[in-house]
């Protein structure tokens, strides 16, 4: 039994060749890389922070991260940490995930040997509801679509107020125990301004305010320190969904170098800001 698409037509297309058609333009759209992936090479990432909104809000920006998947290595398993927007426990998903693109299997194995070193446990529940790690999955398999019968994840949601440096440290020794080349994907986006989200702390200037106040926390990531990431963004009241899973992967790829690719927000988009979500692209090496 498959995990079925819950956001289809909704966040992304829900038609194969329309869905297709939609991520090569966000490849291609003016706040997005501007081409299309080129081939594999050599280099390897780790890991990347990607945010998790609509498509035609947040696509562009995915674009940026999944391109520089696209052109690395693929992969044995890509580990997918999703937040919880109903509350649940952090867990993990043993069914394979199913998207308009097809089936995507998880790695069993390697999620397993996870659930042994975290403690975490199975709840196809949660996952079932969430949607911050299926709408990561088309872009995954377009990216992937050389290897698709090996493409490999295991879904994580990481809840609000998880112990991220354990969780991370523990799903590095996974990885090392496990021999094999593993990229980790986290899904966030920034943050939430606007009386929709209970979030007003500046009412002028807003664009570069939330700018200033999103590139604040980034810095934080780009300098791989986790702690002072969660503690920025506990001081400043900051709406960013994904901060602890942002925190765990910082923990868990330990990186020599984190990279923004790219960052903008909704308003930049749609030209409204009275209620705008931060997004931005961000590689671990």
């Amino acid at each position: 039994m498959a995990r079925r698409a819950i956001v289809a037509g909704q966040f992304y297309e829900e038609s194969f060749d329309v869905l297709n058609k939609q991520i090569e333009a966000c490849f291609k759209h003016k706040l997005g890389p501007g081409e299309l992936p080129g081939k594999r090479a050599d280099s390897q990432i780790k890991g990347a922070v990607v945010p998790h909104a609509g498509y035609m809000a947040s696509g562009p920006c995915a674009a940026w991260a999944y391109k520089s998947i696209a052109e690395s290595p693929f992969a044995d398993a890509y580990i997918i940490l999703g937040n919880t927007h109903s509350g649940s426990e952090s867990c993990l998903s043993l069914e394979d995930w199913e998207t308009p693109l097809g089936i995507v299997q998880v790695d069993k194995v390697l999620a397993e040997k996870i659930m042994e070193n975290t403690g975490l446990n199975v709840n196809e529940i949660a996952h079932s509801i969430e949607h911050s790690i299926e709408v990561q999955l088309p872009f995954l398999q377009y990216t992937c679509k050389d290897n698709l019968k090996k493409l490999r994840i295991v879904p994580i949601i990481v809840a609000h107020g998880e112990s991220y440096r354990e969780l991370g440290a523990a799903i590095k020794k996974t990885i090392e125990e496990s021999g094999k080349n593993v990229v980790i994907i986290a899904s966030s986006d920034f943050t939430h301004y606007g009386m929709n989200y209970g979030y007003v702390p500046f009412t002028e200037n807003i664009p570069e305010n939330l700018t200033k106040l999103d590139k604040g926390a980034i810095a934080w990531i780009e300098k791989r320190n986790s702690y002072r990431f969660i503690d920025y963004v506990a001081e400043k009241k900051a709406t960013v969904c994904g901060m602890y899973a942002i925190a765990v992967i910082i923990d868990a790829v330990k990186a020599e170098k984190a990279k923004l690719l790219q960052y903008f927000n909704s308003g930049d988009v749609t030209g409204d800001y009275s209620s705008a979500v931060g997004y931005a692209a961000i590689t671990f090496k």
